[in-house]
Formats: C-alpha cells, structure tokens, sequence
C-alpha cells in the first residue's frame, strides 16, 4: 500500500511540473493543554509534518483546515487562535500557497491521535515543542520555531 501511494505521489509531482497549478493549502500549529503539538507522518513521504492538507474547490480555507483535522488526526472543532502566516512555496515545481493557523483542541489533550484516513497517514502523535522527532522536515520546524518565538510569519514556504 505504501509503495503504491509513493508512486502516486511521484507521478502528482511530474504532472505538478508540467502543468504549475497553483494551490492554496492549509496546515494547523494544532497544540493539546500541555503544549504539545500534532505531527503526522504520511504513508507517501518519510518526515513529520503539520496536520492539514489541500483547500477543495468552492470550501473556504477554514472549512478546510477542519475537514483536514478531523481527516487525519480526528480532531473535531478545535478552538481557532490565530493565522501563524501565509506562505510561498514553488518547491516541486508547484505554486503554493499554505496559510498556517494555530489552533487547540477542544477539550484539554488527548492521550493519543486518531488517524481516520490511514490510508493517507501513516502515524499520528503528539510532541513536546523542545522533542520534535529528527525526521521532521525543515518547513515544519521553521513554522513551529515562528509560533514558539511569537512571530507572524510569513514569506516563503
């Protein structure tokens, strides 16, 4: 399964660099009361990264960073604290543009995440700020380094 969801992602990526769509995306710095952040780790590619995903036609950003959470890690109406920024990313040769909100879950922790789309994600987990797994990718520590820092951010991906 896994194989096969790395293949499709190497062929979205050749069809990406054909074609240069441009995207809008969400992500969530998405904390539990003791801090601790969501990371989810997809079965397509080997790092850590936010939770979140691609903005469907017709839904608004926010509508899809709910939809997203609930999706990958079963996070259902989590309290929205702000916009951390909007980003710029031509990485793949796409054109991207992922807005990152900062957002807690509605009740306190969770003991562990849920993956609803296991088909998708491969693990699910929550992280101390200051014990981020090594394989988290680099856009990801800059986001979660600007929202520890207090920082809008901003600029590129």
């Amino acid at each position: 399964m896994a194989l096969h969801h790395r293949l499709l992602g190497k062929a979205a990526r050749i069809v990406w660099k054909v074609t240069r769509p441009r995207t809008i995306g969400v992500r969530a710095v998405l904390l539990d009361r003791d801090d601790r952040v969501a990371l989810v780790r997809h079965t397509y590619m080997d790092q850590w990264y936010l939770p979140g995903g691609g903005v469907k036609k017709g839904e608004s950003v926010e509508a899809a960073l709910l939809r997203e959470l609930e999706e990958e890690v079963a996070i259902s109406r989590p309290a929205i604290e702000r916009i951390l920024g909007v980003y710029h990313s031509r990485g793949e040769g796409k054109d991207d543009h992922i807005v990152i909100y900062v957002a807690r879950t509605p009740h306190g922790s969770a003991d562990g995440l849920k993956r609803n789309d296991t088909a998708e994600i491969a693990q699910a987990g929550w992280f101390a700020l200051d014990g981020l797994p090594t394989t988290t990718s680099p856009a990801t520590l800059r986001r979660i380094a600007e929202y520890r820092q207090g920082a809008l951010g901003g600029g590129t991906w």
